[in-house]
C-alpha cells in the first residue's frame, strides 16, 4: 500500500498524552488504516464506514473533503470524485485512544454516500429477537428508493467494492 509517511502525526509517548494530550497521534493498524464512521452533519445519519490510511487522513485535514482508502482497489479514494456526490467535512474527531475517526459531513448533489445509489450505506437492518438462522435469511431494506442510478454515475465499471 502507498502511504504517506505516519510521522506527520505526533508519536504516541504515553497513554495520558494519547488520551488527554493535544497532540493528534493516530493508532493505525497492522495495515496502516484507521476504521472510519461518516454520519450526516444535520441529521446525524450513518452514511458510511471506511478506512483512512496516513496519506487519507492528511488529505481529508488538508481539503476539508473526505478521502479513504479503498482496501478492495488498493487505492487513496476521493470520496466524490467519480460520482459528484462529495463528503465536505464540517467536523472530524478522533476517539479517546486515537485509533477511531468520525467524520461529520455534508454531502454534495443528491447527499447520496453509497456506491450502490441509497444515501447510507447501512440501508438494511438485521432483524433482532430471532433465531441467527431467521435473521440471516431475513434483511429488511430501510431505504426502499435509491436516490441515483449506479450504472448513471459509474457506467459499466465493475463494482466499486468488488466483494
Amino acid at each position: 500500500m502507498t502511504s504517506q509517511n505516519q510521522s506527520v502525526f505526533g508519536h504516541r509517548v504515553s497513554v495520558e498524552q494519547v488520551e488527554e494530550g493535544l497532540t493528534l497521534s493516530p493508532k493505525f493498524d497492522g495495515e496502516g488504516l484507521i476504521p472510519v464512521v461518516t454520519t450526516d452533519a444535520e441529521s446525524g445519519e450513518l452514511l458510511m464506514h471506511g478506512y483512512m490510511n496516513a496519506e487519507a487522513l492528511s488529505k481529508t485535514i488538508e481539503t476539508a473533503e473526505a478521502h479513504y482508502w479503498s482496501r478492495s482497489r488498493n487505492v487513496l479514494w476521493h470520496k466524490g470524485a467519480t460520482s459528484g456526490l462529495v463528503q465536505r467535512v464540517v467536523e472530524m474527531r478522533i476517539d479517546d485512544d486515537q485509533d477511531a475517526v468520525w467524520l461529520r459531513v455534508k454531502v454534495s448533489g443528491s447527499g447520496a454516500s453509497c456506491h450502490v445509489g441509497y444515501r447510507s450505506c447501512f440501508y438494511r437492518s438485521v432483524s433482532l429477537g430471532k433465531s441467527v438462522e431467521s435473521a440471516v435469511k431475513n434483511l429488511v431494506f430501510e431505504e426502499t428508493e435509491k436516490t441515483f442510478d449506479p450504472k448513471d454515475v459509474y457506467g459499466n465499471i465493475p463494482n466499486p467494492t468488488q466483494l
